[in-house]
């Protein structure tokens, strides 16, 4: 066999150098698992096809941040926590209310935004004020959410559920339901498309959070110190503006 050349050694030896150089360079990646439909917190441009969003844009801050380079994994709102749990991703950015039955399941960063559902009415509709007069009505819902959650609560009211938040509101344009329980920020952006719906103050208060498995105590940290950076920098602020004015 031919001895190799001193040229072609040391050709090696700088590919792996190189190489080895380019690896510890790299940015760790955080996977986000996120339900890519509830608009303007987490949706897809309909002609690029790229993830917008209030959500979107703070974890890529909170990647950048922690110095991770941020993959978004978009899955169906009913299976973001069994992903998370089976290692999909490795954590859920989707607007997901910190809440005893989900903290079963997964821990929760610290709470990046405080939110409420409201209840989304036709605008010419006047019977629907408060909660107490959905009592034996049709309501619509997204599945799983807290929104089903406070809906399924109310004396006897029918719950129909949807996958998207988008087609619970519009089962109420359609004259399906009486109304939908659904989160108001989501309400608004949606109201601002379709004149004929009408929502009111929120009737309750809860926290959105990054949800993360429990036993990956290190990312919990991380996120936590990403999060109270941006917070502090200012850049909170800043997308918070982009997405709902002044806060």
């Amino acid at each position: 066999m031919r001895r190799l050349s001193s040229v072609f050694l040391l050709c090696m030896a700088l590919t792996l150098v190189i190489g080895t150089t380019a690896a510890i360079g790299a940015k760790p990646v955080l996977k986000v698992g996120t339900s890519a439909d509830f608009p303007p917190f987490e949706y897809q441009d309909e002609k690029t096809g790229a993830y917008l969003g209030f959500d979107i844009d703070l974890i890529r801050a909170v990647g950048a941040a922690a110095g991770m380079e941020v993959q978004i994994v978009n899955t169906a709102w009913d299976g973001l926590i069994p992903g998370l749990l089976t290692g999909n991703y490795d954590c859920i950015m989707s607007a997901m209310t910190i809440t005893d039955e989900r903290l079963k399941a997964v821990a929760f960063s610290d709470p990046y935004f405080s939110a409420g559902q409201v209840i989304v009415t036709r605008a010419k509709d006047s019977a629907v004020q408060t909660v107490e007069d959905l009592e034996g009505k049709k309501i619509s819902v997204q599945i799983g959410t807290t929104g089903d959650l406070a809906a399924s609560d109310i004396k006897g009211a029918t719950v129909k559920r949807f996958n998207m938040a988008p087609d619970a509101i519009q089962e109420v344009r359609n004259g399906g339901v009486a109304a939908c329980i659904i989160d108001l920020a989501v309400a608004a952006e949606i109201a601002k498309e379709y004149k004929d719906i009408k929502f009111g103050e929120p009737f309750t208060m809860e926290y959105y959070g990054i949800a993360i498995r429990k036993n990956n105590a290190d990312l919990i940290k991380k996120i936590n110190r990403a999060l109270a950076s941006i917070k502090a920098s200012g850049e909170y602020d800043k997308i918070y503006a982009d997405w709902f004015g002044a806060n």
